[in-house]
């Protein structure tokens, strides 16, 4: 068995979501990395990212629903995670004061600029008048990158329903494309060539594929014990392979690696 490297890096938390709708079928929304960006250039992914200084502003408390609810580490993946949808996909998952969702096009300057950081996310839904839907997110998740990899994450993924009247538009700087799309497609299309989809990814959509809608899902995802999965690297016949938790939910699992 193959030893991992001691002198790793620590992961940086991240999170994603997983945007299901179930019209005109069940699909899922992912995007299209850029292929200049240094990590999973131009594969098929879910929106989203790290964390950022912003995400744990303690005045959210005053623009999130379901802040009771979660500890500090939930409430800035969860912020991190609507954050990332907003900026990479034009998807804002929030509801005005009188509890009616937001449905409006969300402006993509204002976008370019949040995620340039020259304009803070509080700051655009101060103006907005809305509060994030912290409590709309169901845990689905969590993978840590293995320590063989030169660049670290402790990734959250979230499982939710998509507004029905937003539209999916890509930010065209880290994603070049947004496109809703059954789990079964997704898999089809990785095992093709035609897709590039990495293993965290391509395993998180075997899971949704499992499903026979977003209600489905989301149940599975509730009564399913949250296991990280971090690969283990180990070599095996003369290969390299990454191996995961049998008790993370999906089965018997070696990805040759080299």
């Amino acid at each position: 068995m193959m030893q991992n490297d001691s002198s790793a890096s620590e992961p940086r938390p991240a999170a994603t979501i997983l945007l299901l709708r179930d019209t005109p079928e069940f699909q899922v929304l992912m995007v299209k990395r850029h292929q200049q960006i240094d990590f999973a250039s131009g594969a098929l992914v879910f929106p989203g990212g790290k964390l950022h200084q912003g995400d744990a502003d303690p005045a959210w408390a005053d623009h999130a629903s379901g802040w009771e609810l979660f500890d500090e580490v939930q409430r800035k993946l969860r912020i991190a995670a609507i954050r990332e949808v907003f900026e990479e996909a034009g998807i804002l998952l929030a509801h005005h004061r009188n509890g009616t969702l937001f449905e409006m096009v969300c402006d993509p300057d204002v976008r370019a600029k949040v995620d340039r950081g020259e304009l803070e996310f509080i700051e655009v839904v101060r103006d907005l008048d809305v509060q994030l839907q912290l409590d709309s997110l169901g845990i689905f998740a969590r993978w840590i990158t293995p320590p063989i990899m030169p660049k670290r994450f402790d990734t959250f993924f979230y499982v939710a329903h998509a507004p029905a009247n937003q539209l999916a538009a890509c930010d065209g700087h880290e994603t070049v494309d947004a496109e809703w799309i059954a789990p079964k497609e997704v898999l089809r299309l990785a095992e093709s060539g035609e897709r590039t989809v990495i293993f965290p990814t391509r395993m998180n959509v075997q899971l949704l594929a499992e499903a026979c809608d977003s209600a489905d899902c989301m149940r599975r995802a509730e009564e399913r014990p949250l296991v990280p999965v971090l690969p283990r690297l180990e070599e095996r016949d003369g290969r390299r392979v990454l191996v995961i938790p049998e008790d993370a939910g999906y089965g018997s699992v070696v990805e040759i690696v080299g």
